[in-house]
């Protein structure tokens, strides 16, 4: 014999067959709404990245683009210039406090704003505590807890440390997690080595099934020697912007000003990067041989006519080598 129905019960049954009655939303078919970029920079450290990335990011806002500037460095400096000087809070070091005290993580606490920018900074462990790489995966991983996936900006601009080669920093070109790369050199040979060697991560993971490539490139502090333009021309990346080599740039970034404003005296520049960068479509770059590297410089600059001399036992041990009897058995043919 059933047991009677509550009228409770009655009622959530009726309730749960007038939802299952509604007919679902149909599957939306008009094209998306917004399309985020993701770009990812690469540099050698201290080649500019941070200050090309603050000035690029604030004539974007200006042009009404709603931007999210990354930094993904450990040293935490992508926003300093963005903000005076003034230090932004990690996620990393913000989440650790946070965890210990029992508490989650809120946009607030990690993402700050200015004149249309907004920005945050992953950060990283304190020297000889931690793998960076590693810092930067657990900084993505709170980011998509906090709904990355989710947020309507135009443009992501991710500001990485080029000359570490361990898999975090490469974590964007790897999973596919932006949709071009941009790097940053000089024209002098460690930043274009660096530079080449992005290039080489983006076309291994091409090979792979990889989709990132790489949009082109900004020669900051250009002095019209012209390397840097000639391995943009021979990896086949186009040149985004030069920065000049000028002692006003200088003296500015130096005293954390920004120089991308529309009306100044380098907003020309900035604004034609900014547009260079958003419509540059990622390419499959042809990394240099060391050797054509070099070839981009005079022998004077690198080196090139040095011989290299084998080295002997004799300036190994300060004797002759003496010739020791083996003691392998050596059998004849049969």
């Amino acid at each position: 014999m059933n047991a009677p129905t509550s009228p409770v019960m009655f009622m959530r049954d009726e309730r749960l067959k007038q939802e299952a009655s509604i007919e679902p939303d149909p599957v939306s078919t008009s094209p998306a709404t917004k399309t985020t970029q993701i770009i990812a920079i690469y540099g050698k450290g201290g080649i500019g990245k941070s200050f090309t990335l603050a000035n690029l990011s604030y004539m974007m806002a200006q042009q009404g683009k709603k931007v999210l500037l990354i930094g993904c460095d450990p040293k935490s400096d992508t926003t300093s210039l963005l903000f005076g000087g003034k230090a932004c809070p990690t996620i990393i070091e913000t989440s650790s406090k946070k965890k210990l005290a029992g508490e989650s993580v809120a946009i607030g606490d990690v993402c700050f704003k200015r004149d249309g920018v907004f920005a945050m900074e992953l950060g990283g462990p304190e020297v000889g505590r931690g793998c960076g790489g590693r810092g930067i995966i657990h900084g993505f991983e709170t980011l998509e807890k906090l709904g990355f996936h989710e947020w309507g900006f135009d443009y992501v601009l991710l500001d990485f440390l080029g000359d570490v080669v361990c898999g975090g920093f490469g974590l964007p070109i790897a999973r596919d997690m932006c949709q071009k790369v941009i790097v940053v050199g000089s024209n002098d040979l460690q930043s274009l080595y660096v530079a080449n060697n992005v290039c080489s991560a983006v076309e291994y993971f091409r090979k792979l099934g990889g989709n990132v490539g790489v949009a082109g490139m900004v020669i900051n502090k250009d002095d019209g020697t012209g390397e840097a333009h000639a391995f943009a021309a021979n990896a086949g990346i186009p040149v985004l912007a030069a920065i000049p080599a000028h002692e006003d740039i200088r003296r500015k970034s130096a005293s954390y000003e920004i120089i991308g404003k529309p009306g100044g005296q380098w907003s020309a520049l900035f604004e034609q990067l900014a547009t260079n960068v958003a419509e540059a479509p990622p390419v499959r770059p042809k990394p240099q041989t060391q050797d054509q590297l070099l070839g981009l410089f005079s022998s004077d600059t690198v080196g090139r006519n040095v011989v290299l001399e084998p080295a002997t036992i004799f300036d190994m041990v300060g004797r002759d080598e003496s010739v020791k009897p083996s003691l392998e058995v050596v059998y004849d043919d049969a």
